[in-house]
């Protein structure tokens, strides 16, 4: 099929040769045949209102007038779109609107002193923010029933959830860990680098090798690094690959010759919901994919996160919540929470007045909930940088505390240790 019913296409390759139009084009048909006939060889006809019936455009008259005695209701089709077709591949391009600028940096960021914002991803690859091609817009960031994508705002509360939030720190601010410009040199957030079908693959060596995925890994050679090229933080390294809809993360990751050196890494099947290997660490102390739980903008300017947001805890106890698969501490105080242990904003906090980025954000931690996922400063939510981000709607989001959540008991939710679907 050349169209999905709902797609919003700008380019398309068609019969030998690209067919580019500057204004994207939702198109609404239900009839494989019949817009695989209707194609021009030279544009394509793309009208993007709320009201468009059909997007369709015939190769040529004689060719329209053949479909339209094909039957009636090609006939309709045909009809409108012929009406159309005076004003159509002729048709003055108009330029997209620009990006707005982005906004100051998060409380105690310094905005890049040139004022440039620095990508989040290698210009080669548009990164998160661009247009995915079709084959690509299929690969969803694991399926529908995976624990991430899990609804927790109807399930109890863990019983020694008050325990929990003390230990993490009740007091203690929800900081966006992410959001635009620079910091310290760096774009502020866990970057993501999104590669093309068929990106070379190069050796990956690991320190923690026996908890690792070996390599090849799709890695390119200017993939971006949290914290920058001379980050000596987690330096964490994730490349999306969207055509193999996997994704491939490092921690602590150099480059290494013609390749890379990491701490540790790991390959996430994207269509699946095996879980690593028991006792098994990842680019995240829990050994979970760290791409599942980035905030995105792409996904809060649609409205609407669908996932569980990956965050930090000062201190976790010994062991791991399904779905982790690794402990990182040996501390045996009950009332620490452990790696993978599901948090939740309580639903009787009122977020309706939140600026709309930070609403979105706080929306989903209601529904969603947030997941343990490493070590590092209380209720920091882990999101990729984006030079759209408006940084002081996200540092809104500072005004919930500690106090606002609650532990989830999400035991209920297993089907088996070794899957991340639930029942």
């Amino acid at each position: 099929m050349f169209f999905e019913p709902g797609e919003i296409i700008k380019r398309r390759y068609l019969r030998g040769r690209w067919c580019t139009w500057a204004q994207p084009m939702r198109v609404v048909a239900d009839d494989d045949g019949l817009l695989d006939r209707m194609i021009s060889r030279r544009c394509l006809l793309g009208m993007a209102t709320p009201t468009a019936r059909r997007a369709v455009v015939a190769s040529s008259a004689r060719r329209a007038t053949a479909v339209v005695a094909s039957s009636a209701r090609r006939a309709t089709a045909v009809a409108a779109s012929l009406a159309l077709l005076a004003a159509g591949c002729s048709r003055p391009a108009t330029p997209p609107a620009a990006a707005p600028a982005p906004a100051a940096p998060p409380a105690g960021a310094n905005p890049s002193p040139s004022g440039a914002v620095a990508p989040s991803t290698p210009p080669a690859r548009a990164g998160l923010g661009a247009r995915p091609s079709p084959a690509a817009r299929a690969c969803t960031i694991f399926p529908a029933d995976n624990v991430w994508h899990s609804d927790v705002s109807r399930l109890p509360a863990h019983p020694r959830s008050a325990a929990m939030v003390t230990a993490i720190g009740a007091q203690a601010a929800v900081h966006a860990d992410f959001g635009s410009g620079t910091w310290q040199g760096a774009s502020i957030g866990i970057p993501v680098t999104v590669v093309p079908a068929g990106q070379r693959r190069v050796p990956v060596s690991f320190q923690y090798a026996g908890e690792s995925d070996p390599g090849p890994y799709p890695v390119p050679a200017d993939a971006a690094v949290e914290g920058g090229p001379a980050g000596t933080g987690d330096r964490h390294v994730i490349v999306w690959d969207r055509a193999g809809c996997k994704a491939y993360e490092l921690f602590d990751a150099h480059r290494a010759g013609g390749g890379w050196r990491a701490g540790s890494g790991a390959v996430f099947d994207l269509r699946s919901n095996r879980l690593r290997p028991t006792g098994w660490t990842s680019a995240d102390a829990a050994g979970l994919s760290i791409l599942a739980g980035l905030v995105r903008y792409d996904e809060v300017a649609a409205g609407r996160i669908d996932h569980a947001i990956r965050v930090t805890v000062p201190r976790t106890r010994t062991g791991w919540t399904w779905p982790a698969t690794h402990s990182a501490s040996s501390a045996t105080d009950p009332g620490l929470p452990q790696l993978g242990q599901r948090l939740r904003l309580k639903r009787s906090v009122d977020v309706s007045r939140l600026p709309r980025q930070a609403r979105i954000v706080a929306e989903a931690m209601q529904r969603y909930g947030l997941i343990v996922a490493d070590h590092g400063s209380a209720w920091y939510l882990s999101g990729a940088p984006d030079p759209r981000w408006d940084n002081d709607a996200l540092h809104a989001l500072g005004g919930l505390r500690g106090s606002d959540f609650e532990v989830v008991d999400a035991s209920g939710l297993t089907v088996r240790r070794t899957s991340a679907a639930v029942g």
